[in-house]
């Protein structure tokens, strides 16, 4: 699986997905370091002195990019909830996990669903704004399209 080639990318207006590391065509990874480019982070993995900048809200989650219990089903619905609201009230928010691919699009497809997208269409539009290779986990495609983050 390929790196992501940008650090983050916008998915709709106000609602960005992105990974800790990058690498761009023929060069090194680098790292993803966020500052103060967003209001809000959504984090489902951390590195320390990968940010974001002091005073912005910054939620944390650590999940698996594997199944999840019902337990953190439910932390991955309210941290849907948070980027929905947050970018209801017209608040930039990023949502980040390793590589940008999996996890951060679970949320982000899930803020998608919560503002009128079906399940496939919010995927679509997240592999067609941030790879092709996101939401290549197909466990989590399972849960976005049996409802399981609606519950």
């Amino acid at each position: 699986m390929p790196s992501p080639r940008r650090r983050w990318d916008e998915i709709v207006p106000g609602l960005s997905m992105g990974g800790h590391e990058m690498r761009e065509q023929g060069g090194a990874v680098e790292s993803v370091v966020v500052g103060a480019e967003f209001e809000v982070v959504l984090s489902l993995h951390t590195i320390p002195g990968h940010g974001p900048s002091p005073g912005v809200e910054h939620h944390v989650l650590d999940i698996p990019d594997a199944a999840l219990s019902e337990e953190q089903l439910a932390e991955v619905r309210r941290m849907v909830w948070l980027a929905h609201v947050s970018l209801s009230a017209g608040r930039s928010v990023l949502v980040r996990c390793y590589s940008g691919y999996n996890r951060s699009g679970l949320v982000v497809a899930g803020a998608l669903m919560l503002g009128g997208y079906g399940a496939e269409d919010a995927i679509a539009r997240i592999r067609e704004r941030r790879s092709p290779y996101a939401l290549h986990n197909s466990l989590f495609v399972h849960y976005l399209a049996n409802g399981m983050l609606s519950e």
